[in-house]
């Protein structure tokens, strides 16, 4: 093997300027491929990461998937009902203690109960609606990462005092309302309570920070007029992308409908398939380029070489060493070429981490979410190998393939 290899060295380095060249291509294809697929998948991971951390991973509601059958749609008899209402009830998840119980036995899951409903705050004469966020304040940190966006307060203080809040900043903006203020909260039903500001958050979504706010549980049913009630279990999975098959198993052992991040967001998810595959056909085709100017350079060798070709095999080697030789080649532009492209790529990785802009609207500026995991430094060897050995094997095959007979004898 390492005569083989010897004579592939010698057949590169008597082409130096082409295989230099060739080279180059392979180092830049894959500095640009691992810069731009970790760029991509970062921000695909900061975006889920964002989406899926402010948002419960299962969220089982009071509601039913399917409606219930009524008794009269069960009669094979004809008959027909018009103009028929419901009972007025208090909506609600019935036995909501079992469904607890059986989440809570699952290894690494929690879940927390949670009222939710609407209100209308009123201010210093501006009133608006806000979502009410009836909370166990001692689950809060298990279900929820609300409390890494707190810009002021913390959720100790809600324990402390049951009669706070916690409000999102642009609704806090809106109401010109500061940590410590007073201002009074109308339920559905006409009940008023104040309620003082604990504390604030941001999470950087507009439309979250605008209507949310996170209330005890207890004073969230008062004002609802649900006391004693719940509508909807929020739950957190060791792992995110258990969260579907898990809320699969709620709904058909509880009925209850339930909510995966993956189905809420599934719009989202298809769009990121949608961008990768653009991504990784883009860069890949930096790849391919680089790898043509390794197809040309070995080409070039085997119509150079065919008389040294010959004489290698008529002392004896065979087919095999011959392709081994001309693949040896192309791999080691590709190792040499991810040698230098990977230092390339992650100074290109670190020069796009510095970068920091504000877009329109924003309050903040934002830097580019790199991932610096193995799997994008593996995704990048495998291409750059890939291509390389691919570029080289058409040329190696046409090597081994030549007839020493035809060779010297034309040569003759």
């Amino acid at each position: 093997m390492n005569i083989l290899v010897s004579i592939a060295l010698k057949h590169l380095l008597s082409r130096k300027r082409q295989s230099l060249v060739s080279l180059m291509g392979i180092i830049l294809g894959t500095g640009f491929f691992l810069a731009i697929s970790s760029l991509m998948v970062g921000s695909e991971k900061d975006f889920l990461k964002r989406l899926v951390d402010n948002s419960p991973h299962i969220t089982i509601s009071d509601d039913f998937r399917a409606p219930r059958i009524q008794p009269a749609e069960m009669s094979n008899s004809a008959i027909e009902i018009k103009n028929v209402r419901p009972f007025r009830e208090t909506r609600g998840i019935r036995g909501y203690g079992e469904i607890l119980d059986f989440l809570r036995s699952k290894p690494g899951v929690q879940a927390s109960e949670m009222l939710l409903g609407q209100g209308l705050v009123t201010y210093a004469g501006k009133d608006t609606s806000v979502t009410l966020n009836g909370v166990i304040p001692e689950d809060l940190r298990s279900v929820s990462t609300i409390e890494e966006y707190l810009v002021s307060g913390k959720v100790d203080d809600l324990i402390a005092n049951p009669d706070g809040i916690l409000l999102g900043s642009e609704l806090a903006s809106k109401l010109a309302i500061k940590k410590g203020d007073i201002f009074t909260v109308v339920g559905p039903s006409g009940t008023v309570r104040n309620f003082k500001v604990l504390g604030i958050f941001r999470t950087g979504r507009r439309s979250y920070d605008e209507t949310q706010s996170f209330l005890h549980i207890t004073r969230a049913q008062s004002l609802l007029g649900k006391v004693n009630r719940i509508n909807s279990i929020i739950v957190k999975t060791p792992k995110p992308d258990e969260a579907l098959n898990l809320s699969r198993e709620i709904e058909k052992r509880f009925l209850y409908k339930s909510i995966s991040w993956q189905e809420a967001s599934e719009d989202l998810l298809s769009t990121f398939k949608i961008r990768n595959t653009i991504m990784y056909t883009v860069v890949s085709a930096v790849l391919i380029v680089a790898a043509f100017g390794i197809y040309n350079v070995i080409s070039t060798v085997v119509l150079e070489k065919q008389r040294d070709i010959a004489i290698l095999k008529s002392i004896g080697f065979e087919p095999k060493d011959i392709l081994k030789i001309f693949l040896s080649q192309g791999i080691i532009l590709g190792l040499v070429g991810c040698v230098f492209g990977l230092p390339f790529g992650m100074s290109l990785m670190g020069l796009l981490m510095s970068i920091n802009f504000k877009p329109p609207g924003a309050t903040q500026s934002i830097g580019m979410p790199i991932d610096w995991g193995i799997w994008q430094f593996m995704v990048a060897i495998s291409f750059a190998l890939g291509a390389s050995i691919l570029a080289a094997y058409l040329p190696a095959k046409k090597a081994a393939s030549v007839n020493p007979v035809d060779i010297i004898r034309g040569g003759t």
